[in-house]
């Protein structure tokens, strides 16, 4: 399984930082916000990861993680989303890079904390077809796309409801087979002009094989000040708790 990262966009909502610098390498906590996902992607056991990034500053992207070597990647590779077109739009430009393999997908500005995502993406590689989402509860789900659940299945994804069917929000981090590239070709613009991850979703739901996980960790969105600020706090007390940890085991092996 190959990795993608997708960090374009122009960043808008964190203007005018991201006038100088691509939203995915400003500071969450003690490291730029790009780290968090590659950092998910490696202890998942992925080598081989593509970062999708805007073309004023893929050449910072690139000074900042070099080759992902920092990160235990065997290779890290860059591609450019001249503008935007939709989450779907820029993954279809790793295709080639996907060389047939089935893909761990994340946004480059949803981090998660406090889930191990490993075992869940070695059990769908070896599954021969479908795709699968994570879901958490969300206060304000009007803002998200919003999953709808019958027991253990899927049935329904809505865009930004006004009226949320549930509260669980599906979050920045996908699963998908190697027909995923196949269906974006499928895909058609949506009312603001793009190629949305959420009708991507839906053609695998329509096919009965769209899965599902609830993420028992934290999640954010970190696209705005308030939640970068919030990234931070939750990468803080998580960071705490880790040395917390290594303190005892060290005590205790001594």
């Amino acid at each position: 399984m190959k990795g993608v990262i997708l960090a374009g966009g122009n960043g808008t909502r964190l203007m005018p930082l991201t006038h100088v610098t691509n939203k995915s390498l400003l500071p969450i906590y003690d490291r730029p916000m790009i780290y968090y996902p590659l950092e998910l992607m490696a202890e998942a056991g992925i080598e081989e990861v593509m970062i999708v990034t805007g073309g004023n500053t893929c050449g910072d992207m690139m000074r900042v993680l070099n080759d992902g070597s920092q990160f235990g990647l065997r290779n890290l590779y860059f591609t450019v989303q001249e503008k935007a077109g939709g989450i779907s739009q820029a993954l279809s430009l790793a295709e080639s890079f996907a060389s047939g393999r089935e893909l761990f997908v994340m946004l480059g500005d949803n981090l998660i904390f406090g889930h191990n995502v490993a075992d869940t993406v070695r059990n769908f590689a070896a599954q021969p077809v479908g795709a699968k989402v994570f879901l958490q509860p969300v206060p304000d789900p009007e803002r998200f796309g919003i999953a709808a659940l019958a027991e253990d299945r899927i049935l329904s994804i809505e865009e930004k409801p006004s009226q949320p069917k549930s509260n669980l929000a599906v979050t920045g981090l996908y699963l998908y087979d190697r027909s995923v590239f196949d269906k974006i070709r499928t895909l058609k613009p949506s009312a603001r002009g793009e190629l949305e991850v959420t009708d991507l979703n839906r053609s695998y739901l329509d096919e009965g094989q769209l899965g599902f996980e609830m993420l028992s960790g934290e999640w954010i969105d970190a696209g705005t000040f308030d939640s970068m600020l919030e990234a931070s706090q939750m990468a803080k007390r998580h960071a705490d708790l880790r040395q917390t940890f290594n303190s005892n085991s060290l005590a205790v092996a001594a």
